[in-house]
């Protein structure tokens, strides 16, 4: 359990996740008040990686919802395996309709998907409905029982009460505005890039063995990147992953040359990839280079 604030600072540094004031003062208060958190923001961030996070510092198991674009209760709560069904219809259907009916919807032909399973754990577990922004407001509709009491209806077994409660995070790259019914049900976070010095000591924890120089110069060329109009921005994985190959390719600067190498790495549009080369590469030539004024955001 995170007992304190500094508490849930330091768990979560423990296990690589650097955040901020506002991150983990939430992350307390959502473990201590039993309250899902919303978590809106760019693409790249660090939500997802959050909740992952949060399951390693508290020792918990890991329940991941993804949602996409038709998502419906079936795939998000229970169906029944009707194969099975049908198979015991088949080798029993002599006792009659009534006796085989009642055998047929037991918990042995129930197929649990992650909101029944987040539930029914007898650990608590960390329940992640991730990009929620990506399913419709009837999908949202269904959740709020799931969020208001930890409960499921099965219409053929009655409720199932949660055992534990999860420690649930939803996460939404705000492509369109949530219900104020779900907002009501949660805390509220918001994640943005981080500013130059915190994504420093990000790829500095990922990347230890990178030289200060080259690691700083990763970090400011990256934020000259990302102020671009560029239809994906890096995020801050690729941001680790440029630092990683830098280190295997034994790079000791970042220049020009080095750049057009490996930008495809943060730099994943084909169009982009031809405004960074035009804009970023040719600073990179020579001593036009400046670093960037870190962000505040």
């Amino acid at each position: 359990m995170l007992e304190t604030v500094e508490e849930a600072r330091d768990a979560l540094s423990s296990v690589g996740y650097l955040p901020g004031e506002s991150t983990a003062l939430v992350s307390f208060l959502a473990a201590r008040l039993g309250k899902p958190v919303l978590v809106e923001g760019p693409a790249g961030v660090g939500k997802t990686e959050l909740a992952k996070a949060l399951a390693r510092a508290t020792g918990r198991k890991l329940v991941r919802l993804q949602c996409y674009e038709g998502l419906d209760e079936s795939k998000a709560l229970y169906e029944w395996n009707y194969r099975k069904q049908l198979l015991r219809i088949q080798t029993e259907g002599d006792a009659g309709w009534d006796a085989v009916q009642d055998d047929i919807f037991a918990e042995e032909f129930l197929l649990s998907r992650p909101l029944l399973q987040a539930i029914a754990e007898t650990e608590p577990v960390v329940l992640l409905i991730d990009e929620i922004d990506k399913t419709d407001q009837e999908f949202e509709a269904m959740l709020l029982e799931v969020l208001s009491d930890f409960q499921i209806s099965i219409p053929e077994l009655g409720v199932v009460e949660a055992k534990s409660t999860p420690l649930v995070l939803l996460t939404s790259n705000n492509t369109r505005e949530l219900t104020e019914a779900l907002k009501r049900r949660c805390l509220y976070l918001w994640l943005d890039y981080p500013d130059l010095e915190r994504e420093l000591e990000i790829v500095r924890l990922h990347a230890p063995e990178l030289g200060e120089t080259v690691t700083r110069k990763l970090v400011e060329v990256v934020h000259m990147i990302r102020a671009l109009d560029l239809k994906k921005p890096p995020s801050i994985a690729e941001s680790i992953d440029w630092a990683r190959a830098l280190l295997l390719l034994g790079a000791d600067d970042i220049d020009q040359s080095v750049l057009e190498r490996t930008m495809s790495i943060i730099v994943k549009h084909r169009t982009d990839l031809d405004v960074v080369a035009e804009r970023v590469g040719v600073k990179l030539s020579g001593e036009a280079f400046a670093a960037p004024r870190a962000s505040t955001g």
